[in-house]
């Protein structure tokens, strides 16, 4: 195996002024890295102690070791804790693992699994940010008297007038910032995000440059405690009895066929329903939790241009959303094409979104997340049919 040179102002200034990683110099303070073990945390670190940083690395566990989601590979578990120190060690920096399986499993899974009973569609990297990670993996941070703690997302801050900004990661397919709309202003003063504008390959050059073992580890694709893509069996397993059958029918309250729990359905949907015998083919237009019903319809009908959000986050100029609204571009998955609509407040930190077009596949659960240009103001939670999640 090719050995390199350890850090040190040789090596780091050149490879951190060529490949553009956005960090401040440290000047003896002390910072806190999340380490998952992948490269990106991984590359993290090792920009910060190039910069000057005192740097602490922290590592997660969230499941147990593993086990808590057999068949797969688990974030922030058993390979992924013992690659995350590897690379202190290699980087020599101290390294420490918290036990946080009681909140993840609290705070993320307990109300991934609730979501979905409620027939939604949840977004636990958003819970997972929003708790564990920026609340207490902070708290832990400020106990350690650091004076930021480092992640390895694919976002960028800015200081502007008002304080810290929240803005996307310059490589759009790379690009976080929906997962961290919950973000606090409090937090963006301690947060650092190094990598925002880099883009992977530039990342992985870092970690090659470095000498890391993860350099050319592989990204997973899936939630981290629903290896495989099988979230079913998760929330059964969390929720037993949560798989109910029950019809699936039209608008108008025809029985068209039958499904084996409305967990498996989301808003727009088209494949997987089993009903045949209509003129045209159905999507799923909503889901009723109540009485286990999956209601489909056209394709046309899925098109809406005004729904409601809770637990609204702000973070444009001002301490508050404007009360006569703000035009902005707006995200209601993280794959789709952000696009042009109006914000407006609600009482209990709700508000209401008007698209300027219909839009496909709003689903209740997902965060609605709001832009001016590349600049994240803010976002919330997607309500079902304008009501409040229960």
């Amino acid at each position: 195996m090719r050995t390199e040179p350890a850090l040190g102002a040789t090596v780091a200034r050149p490879v951190l002024d060529d490949l553009g990683a956005d960090v401040e110099p440290g000047r003896g303070r002390r910072a806190v890295v999340a380490m998952s073990g992948g490269v990106d945390s991984s590359v993290t670190a090792g920009v910060l102690a190039d910069a000057g940083w005192e740097v602490v690395g922290l590592t997660m566990q969230l499941t147990d070791h593993g086990q808590a989601t057999p068949g797969g590979r688990t974030c922030c578990a058993g390979q992924d804790i013992h690659d995350a120190r590897r690379v202190a060690d290699r980087l020599g920096v101290p390294h420490y693992v918290l036990d946080y399986e009681g909140a993840f499993r609290r705070d993320v899974m307990d109300r991934f699994a609730d979501s979905y009973v409620r027939g939604e569609t949840p977004v636990p990297c958003v819970l997972c940010n929003q708790t564990v990670k920026f609340r207490d993996l902070l708290g832990a941070a400020r106990d350690l008297g650091a004076d930021v703690l480092a992640t390895g997302h694919y976002v960028r801050r800015r200081v502007g007038p008002d304080g810290a900004e929240l803005w996307r990661g310059a490589e759009a397919g790379k690009d976080q910032s929906y997962f961290l709309f919950a973000t606090t202003r409090d937090q963006l003063d301690r947060l650092r995000f190094p990598l925002g504008g880099l883009d992977k390959a530039r990342t992985r050059a870092l970690a090659a440059r470095y000498g890391l073992a993860v350099a050319d580890k592989a990204e997973s694709q899936d939630i981290c405690f629903v290896p495989g893509g099988d979230y079913a069996r998760v929330v059964e397993r969390l929720r037993p009895g949560a798989l109910e059958p029950g019809d699936i029918v039209d608008t108008e309250g025809r029985v068209l066929g039958r499904h084996a729990g409305i967990i498996h359905y989301t808003v727009g949907q088209r494949r997987g329903l089993a009903i045949g015998g209509t003129a045209e083919p159905m999507y799923v237009l909503r889901l009723d939790p109540v009485r286990h019903r999956v209601v489909v319809g056209p394709k046309a009908a899925l098109g809406r241009t005004v729904f409601t959000i809770r637990a609204v986050n702000w973070l444009g100029a001002g301490a508050a959303m404007p009360a006569e609204g703000v035009r902005v571009r707006v995200k209601i998955r993280n794959t789709f094409d952000p696009v042009p609509a109006t914000v407006a407040p609600l009482a209990d930190d709700r508000a209401a979104v008007t698209l300027d077009d219909p839009a496909r596949g709003i689903s209740p659960g997902q965060a609605c997340v709001f832009y001016d240009d590349a600049r994240v103001l803010g976002g919330g939670w997607i309500e079902r049919d304008g009501h409040r999640a229960a």
